[in-house]
């Protein structure tokens, strides 16, 4: 297997001669199984090596048992050792996201003081033995992140994806190697890691959440992918791997013609980009990468970016002249003669707009917002028309259909409530889930269209400011 992993480093040049390498270790069989395939490959490969844990703070002792493993293995392996405390239950919530998310942005915090920290440590070692090598390594050394993804990882995010709806993106592969980031044992499935770490007698902790079925990823990996390989294909998960491959490769094809067709119909302005009314004609199925990488190139990400913002540029295109929408980061698209402008809302004449949301409610959506002060007046009490705190909310808003981790506040005492459990107590049908109009600030739902709002936000004495929000596709805008 050893032979199997060094090959794929290679093919994908993840590891060269004078790389520093930070490998996530968890301490679970993954990463185990990784950061011992890695130390092997030192010796064929002149590269320093790392490991960096990261300590979420959830849990307890298990979590502490974790970190102890990994420390003392590589103490005894000989591989610098840096570990990192965050607690994740307490910044989810200042920063008002899942766990999940809260994790990963703390994991990428964890590897850039762990840049920073190894090369401190190495340059103290080089000083007391009187030499200087580290200082010049640290600005020539090409710097390489670890991670343990394996083919079921593949397998699952595939399926995962698949069913709560996704574009080619949300099917393609985890790549090998990307933005200095590399997966050494991506070419191995689990039951090839499991066996190894019993071969070569490596240690390794059991994650006791991974082991239960509370979770949409575990259900994948305990019930379905072993379903798929007993009953239809044994190579089942290899084969997924194979198309999420694929599928990337053809993603990156799109993008790049999405690349070239900005190039062709777009033009730099001084409010931003101008992209003409031929651009979504020639090649209607690239238009959206190419949108996308408009969005990229004026906001630096991608992120927070999705399918219905790619949809809301291209609506407009049917709209007459001078109707605009608002983007995330701050970000507006504004319909012009001959096509549609994009850049910063301020320079297109729409900072004074009074919507809060990154994904705005428009004169040209099914949607009306407006904003008043509090002066006693009798609460509309109609199903598709909401009096909300506007000083209350916080972040921005979206109007979207619902995502993982979705909740509302159900009573005064602060009570969560997640969306499917609404969905279920309300008796709205599975198959309609899917498609109900929710108004969001991150995830937490403020009104289900149609259904009640969030109790967090109801109108009080001491509201100052009302926001009014009217669903114009509703019943009541007739009453």
């Amino acid at each position: 297997m050893y032979q199997k992993v060094k090959a794929y480093i290679k093919e994908h040049g993840m590891i060269e001669a004078g790389d520093v390498v930070f490998a996530g270790v968890s301490g679970g069989g993954d990463s185990m199984a990784m950061l011992a395939l890695l130390k092997r490959y030192q010796t064929e490969m002149p590269f320093s090596l790392c490991a960096v844990h990261i300590h979420h703070g959830i849990r307890g002792e298990e979590a502490d048992r974790d970190e102890l493993l990994v420390k003392e293995t590589c103490e005894k392996w000989e591989i610098p050792f840096l570990a990192y405390h965050y607690p994740v239950p307490e910044l989810a919530k200042k920063w008002k996201m899942g766990l999940e998310e809260a994790g990963r942005k703390v994991r990428q915090d964890g590897f850039s003081r762990a840049e920073s920290d190894y090369f401190i440590k190495i340059e103290v070692a080089d000083h007391r033995n009187e030499r200087n090598g580290a200082a010049a390594r640290r600005g020539k050394a090409r710097i390489r992140i670890a991670l343990a993804h394996n083919e079921n990882d593949v397998a699952e995010t595939l399926l995962h994806n698949l069913c709560r709806g996704t574009g080619l993106k949300g099917l393609a592969a985890i790549l090998p190697v990307r933005d200095g980031i590399i997966r050494p044992v991506l070419c191995l499935n689990k039951q090839e890691i499991v066996n190894y770490l019993i071969e070569e007698q490596i240690p390794y902790a059991i994650d006791s959440t991974n082991l239960t079925d509370d979770y949409t990823r575990n259900k994948i990996r305990h019930q379905i992918l072993p379903l798929l390989e007993e009953q239809v294909n044994s190579s089942a998960v290899r084969h997924m791997a194979e198309t999420a491959s694929l599928v990337s490769q053809a993603e990156e094809y799109l993008a790049c013609q999405g690349e070239l067709l900005v190039k062709k119909y777009g033009e730099n302005r001084e409010r931003g980009i101008f992209l003409s009314e031929a651009f979504w004609r020639e090649e209607p199925a690239v238009a959206s990468y190419g949108v996308l990488q408009v969005f990229e190139e004026l906001a630096g990400k991608r992120k927070d970016f999705t399918a219905s913002h790619v949809k809301s540029v291209e609506n407009l295109l049917r709209l007459q002249v001078g109707r605009r929408i608002n983007l995330p980061y701050d970000l507006a698209a504004l319909r012009t003669y001959g096509g549609i402008l994009l850049g910063e809302r301020e320079l297109l004449g729409m900072s004074d707009r009074n919507s809060k949301g990154d994904e705005p409610v428009s004169r040209e959506d099914p949607f009306a917002l407006k904003i008043f002060s509090n002066e006693g007046q009798k609460i509309e009490e109609k199903t598709y028309t909401k009096w909300l705190d506007y000083d209350k909310i916080e972040q921005e808003l979206s109007i979207r259909t619902r995502q993982p981790g979705d909740f509302l506040i159900v009573d005064e005492k602060g009570s969560r409530k997640k969306l499917n459990r609404y969905f279920i107590d309300e008796k709205i049908p599975s198959e309609e889930r899917d498609s109900v109009l929710l108004l969001c600030a991150g995830s937490e739902v403020l009104w289900v269209v149609g259904g009640r709002i969030n109790e967090n936000y109801k109108i009080t004495p001491r509201t100052r400011r009302i926001l009014e929000i009217q669903y114009q596709g509703g019943k009541d805008i007739h009453e």
